[in-house]
């Protein structure tokens, strides 16, 4: 059976859901996020280490500036009411991305990973203003400056994961099968997972499932 350390998600489909239901895009994201609680208590059941979830990527600010704002405003008050529940459970927090958010959203979310940052029973890497193209250069130019030889061991050491291993898993929902430029580095010989279901519509049920296929893989790596 394969090891299982980082599941990466690519929480799609919570406007879509929201308009379906609701009538509105917000409600889909407001509902996406009760998912997102359910899905760190099964990891945590599940004794995952890592979890990535592509909350706000740098191509998201074209959205409509309520939406952007509402989104915004919804992790302001997650945090403001969960960080003290994820501390006690042992959760760290952490942060990939451009921290270029409203005042108030900056420091919440350094206070969150400085509360939480020795905590080990799981690490949350929330991807927020986050582009993989925009790392890969970064990371680049990094280890140019360095002066270090350029090679993969040094390369891995300036990109945002670089503390934790490449995800075993990705999965991506909303019926839709790209990478919509998430962890593109990282994800080379993880195992991908295209779910039908909308985000808020997703449960620990499915997560299962996939998580009982992926240890019933046989992982090459590129070996034959």
């Amino acid at each position: 059976m394969n090891p299982l350390n980082h599941v990466a998600i690519i929480m799609d489909g919570n406007g879509r859901w929201g308009l379906k239901y609701k009538s509105s895009r917000n409600e889909g994201h407001k509902a996406g996020l009760t998912t997102v609680e359910k899905i760190i208590k099964e990891t945590i059941k599940q004794k995952i280490r890592y979890l990535s979830l592509y909350a706000f990527s740098t191509e998201n600010w074209k959205r409509p500036k309520r939406e952007i704002n509402y989104l915004f405003k919804l992790l302001e008050n997650f945090l403001l009411n969960k960080i003290d529940d994820l501390h006690k459970k042992n959760i760290k927090l952490k942060i990939i991305g451009i921290k270029k958010f409203p005042t108030k959203l900056n420091k919440l979310l350094t206070l969150a990973e400085k509360k939480t940052s020795k905590n080990s029973k799981l690490q949350v890497n929330l991807a927020l203003n986050y582009g993989s193209k925009y790392e890969l250069i970064d990371a680049f130019k990094k280890l140019h400056k360095s002066k270090m030889t350029i090679n993969e061991k040094n390369f891995i050491k300036f990109l945002q994961t670089n503390s934790v291993p490449d995800p075993d898993i990705l999965i991506r929902t909303g019926n839709t099968r790209r990478l919509s430029n998430f962890l593109l580095w990282q994800l080379a010989y993880s195992e991908i997972f295209f779910e039908k279901k909308l985000w808020p519509d997703f449960n620990q049920k499915d997560y299962r499932k996939i998580i009982k296929t992926f240890k019933l893989i046989k992982r090459n790596f590129g070996n034959i």
